[in-house]
């Protein structure tokens, strides 16, 4: 799909399935990931999420196939999470497709021309909303398959299941269902993390890991438009110890010079002499939108040129990724 076609009548809702018993920071991560595909994502915890790509559709210009496929794909390589992604013209059906997946990971569309023939020969249970014991009740009656469902008048199903239920019921299995998507705000806090291949004693090398982390950061939060309140550092050691601090921001920033300052200064509280580190994490926390956040006046205009900098460097990676332009001194990273 090209920028210029509309999106009416195409498949424009995709539901996301995690594996059960996701952990909740890597089911954080997800959610931060579908954010970069679209502004409106419904988290559906614990391990499933809603997604609108009525916009995605235009930015992006791909179908909506080509993008459940971009997002398990970035899910296995970022994360090593294969989800199930349904893509469907409405929220039930969008659901209902990801349920069919029975594969570790996979995507399944329904165009929206082709939603009654797909919906007809699936068992009732199978449809996203009834539940156990009203899939029970309807086979009571015969009624195993959806297509006997939606053949049904709905005073009829309403009978069966009660007055709303029956109504929903119905509706949902002739593939009605006006529900929007509705956005959930951002998670409150992410992070990134790095690993050492081994121990690393070399206090340069550490800080210039921490600064690749700084930079990781700063532009999750840039392309987001987020700004974090605070910054927490976690030192991972070797035998199993760690060590977490945090301290809040002078002012609500998303720029690497802030970020930078306030990761030195925990680091630097550390006292780290000799230690021997396995592992460095930073977690951006008390997030928010940066345009609910007062921005203020500055007449630094050292500080605006490096800012105006960062827009670009920003675009650099975007385009030839994101090691593309750094700061130098991440070379001495442990290697």
């Amino acid at each position: 799909m090209n920028a210029g076609v509309q999106t009416r009548g195409v498949s424009s809702v995709m539901h996301v399935r995690c594996p059960d018993r996701l952990p909740e920071d890597t089911f954080r991560q997800v959610l931060e990931l579908l954010a970069d595909l679209s502004p409106v994502v419904q988290a559906l915890p614990p391990s499933a999420a809603l997604v609108e790509l009525k916009g995605a559709l235009r930015c992006h210009r791909a179908d909506a196939r080509r993008l459940g496929e971009i997002v398990r794909l970035r899910s296995v390589a970022l994360l090593g999470v294969d989800v199930r992604v349904g893509v469907g013209p409405t929220i039930t059906v969008a659901a209902t497709a990801s349920r069919q997946i029975t594969d570790p990971g996979g995507v399944l569309a329904v165009d929206p021309g082709q939603v009654t023939g797909w919906l007809e020969p699936l068992p009732v249970d199978a449809l996203h909303g009834i539940g156990p014991r009203q899939a029970a009740a309807l086979k009571g009656y015969g009624v195993d398959r959806v297509g006997l469902l939606a053949g049904l008048a709905p005073a009829t199903v309403q009978r069966i299941l009660g007055g709303r239920a029956g109504r929903l019921a119905a509706d949902r299995a002739r593939g009605i269902d006006p529900r929007p998507v509705t956005p959930q705000a951002l998670p409150t806090s992410t992070s990134v993390h790095v690993t050492f291949p081994r121990d690393a004693l070399d206090g340069a090398a550490v800080r210039a890991a921490l600064l690749d982390l700084v930079v990781q950061l700063g532009q999750v939060l840039r392309r987001r438009g987020q700004v974090a309140r605070a910054l927490a550092l976690t030192l991972k050691f070797a035998g199993g110890p760690s060590w977490e601090k945090s301290r809040r921001l002078t002012e609500a920033s998303a720029h690497e010079d802030d970020l930078r300052t306030m990761a030195y200064r925990l680091i630097d509280a550390a006292g780290l002499q000799r230690g021997r580190l396995t592992g460095l994490a930073l977690r951006g926390e008390d997030l928010a939108g940066a345009d609910q956040v007062a921005q203020q006046i500055s007449l630094d205009t050292t500080r605006e040129d490096r800012l105006v900098t960062e827009e670009v460097t920003d675009r650099i990676r975007d385009k030839f990724g994101p090691g593309a332009i750094g700061p130098a001194a991440t070379l001495l990273r442990v290697s």
